[in-house]
């Protein structure tokens, strides 16, 4: 009965547009009080579940995305992104594409990426003649990508939400989304020029020369230099997963202060206010869910849940698509850091059961994470690309299938082929 009213409260709040974090933590104050508990657990849950050292690496991570966001890193990326693909038909739609890529290499989440590429590529692509549903489907699929690269701070929280259920390391999570990324990229690419040949988007001009690739891309080096950063100082020893947060904040400060001279005081201002308001959103949050996940694993949900879906067949590959209907259609109701939070205790075990190693789950975690950002209602990088580009959410949907498409045959290689994943860590273990 206890189970009950907390996924019945849970699901209430939701539902009258509570936001997440206090959904969550009333639901846990009512079973408490319905179960006759002290109220005082869910506190010393919130409590225990912030105080952990790894957690210094979601600030530090934010606070460099958000430095490369207001640093006007985006510009040189799109120079020599365009200097690449530009000249193909739908180019700036592939140019596109690659940009976001690298940006979110270096920011290192999709919001940020969405927000800077798409103030940049959105603009000129509709200006170039290009539909601007295309423009923004281009922009937030793209942008996705940055939910897998070495700099997100939503890797930081998927390790930190399987203690006490596996023993998965930053570095590992960080190798294992490297070669994803890459294909998530080329599937994005995929759609975004079969799309433009569908349409018939015109090429714009010739290539410019290898010259012109070479001397934009020394420009964009110096930003994309972070990641390279911090795989080589992990790799080498020189610093931790943590310590690597740090240094990603110093090099984005001395890159955009001394090398491209172009943050200015205002937006310095702007990217500290930021990245402490996401800050204190996702360690709320965090806090919160252990208190949630106290009472999940009391009630034993994630047992519970595996025998329901064992009920219906034991074969690997159904639980798998199981697994993953389940994450997309609750991500698209909650925030990533909520979803990996709240889902991670229930269905890694789960996942774990049935022969998935918990690091490709990681992976496969955020890539639903990242679906559900781009749906609504809850799509939070689709809506920023639909205000950029002045264009609804429903139109915006009308055009989203082969993109969609792209998203879901990557999601399912990596579910299906856990060398994709595993392949990068298994080399350093």
């Amino acid at each position: 009965m206890e189970l009950t009213v907390l996924s019945l409260s849970f699901a209430l709040l939701l539902v009258l547009g509570v936001p997440v974090a206090f959904s969550i933590g009333l639901a846990s104050v009512v079973t408490v009080l319905y179960a006759g508990m002290p109220v005082a657990i869910v506190f010393q849950k919130m409590v225990g579940g912030m105080q952990v050292f790894s957690f210094l690496a979601i600030p530090f991570f934010v606070f460099a995305g958000e430095l490369m966001l207001y640093g006007g890193i985006a510009d040189r990326i799109v120079r020599f992104a365009n200097s690449l693909v530009g000249h193909v038909r739908g180019g700036l739609g592939m140019s596109n594409v690659i940009g976001c890529t690298l940006f979110g290499g270096v920011a290192g989440s999709p919001l940020a990426d969405v927000s800077a590429m798409g103030s940049v590529m959105i603009p000129l692509m509709k200006k170039e003649g290009y539909d601007a549903d295309y423009a923004v489907n281009v922009t937030t699929h793209a942008a996705l990508v940055g939910a897998l690269m070495p700099t997100s701070h939503n890797l930081i929280i998927f390790a930190l939400a399987t203690t006490g259920i596996a023993s998965v390391s930053v570095f590992s999570l960080i190798l294992a989304g490297i070669i994803p990324a890459l294909l998530l990229t080329i599937c994005n690419l995929i759609a975004a020029y079969y799309v433009a040949v569908k349409r018939g988007y015109p090429t714009r001009g010739k290539f410019a020369g290898w010259k012109e690739v070479l001397v934009s891309f020394l420009g964009s080096v110096p930003g994309l230099m972070v990641v390279v950063i911090i795989l080589v100082g992990i790799l080498s020893g020189v610093f931790t997963a943590t310590e690597s947060a740090a240094t990603a904040v110093m090099w984005a400060l001395i890159v955009t202060v001394a090398v491209y001279r172009s943050l200015s005081w205002d937006h310095f201002l702007k990217a500290c206010a930021k990245a402490c308001k996401t800050t204190g959103v996702v360690l709320l949050l965090i806090g919160i869910s252990s208190a949630f996940g106290y009472f999940m694993a009391l009630y034993e949900v994630p047992q519970k849940t595996g025998a329901l879906m064992t009920s219906v067949s034991a074969t690997p590959w159904v639980i798998f698509l199981m697994i993953n209907v389940l994450l997309f259609i609750l991500g698209t109701f909650l925030d990533m850091a909520a979803t990996i939070l709240i889902c991670t205790p229930i269905f890694l075990p789960i996942a774990a059961q049935f022969g998935m190693d918990p690091v490709q789950f990681g992976i496969v975690m955020l890539i639903n994470c990242a679906l559900g950002l781009n749906t609504p209602p809850v799509g939070v990088t689709q809506f920023v690309g639909c205000a950029i580009g002045g264009i609804s959410v429903g139109e915006v949907m009308k055009s989203i299938l082969p993109f969609y498409g792209a998203l879901t045959a990557c999601l399912m290689l990596v579910t299906y082929v856990p060398e994709i994943s595993l392949w990068l860590p298994s080399l350093f273990k």
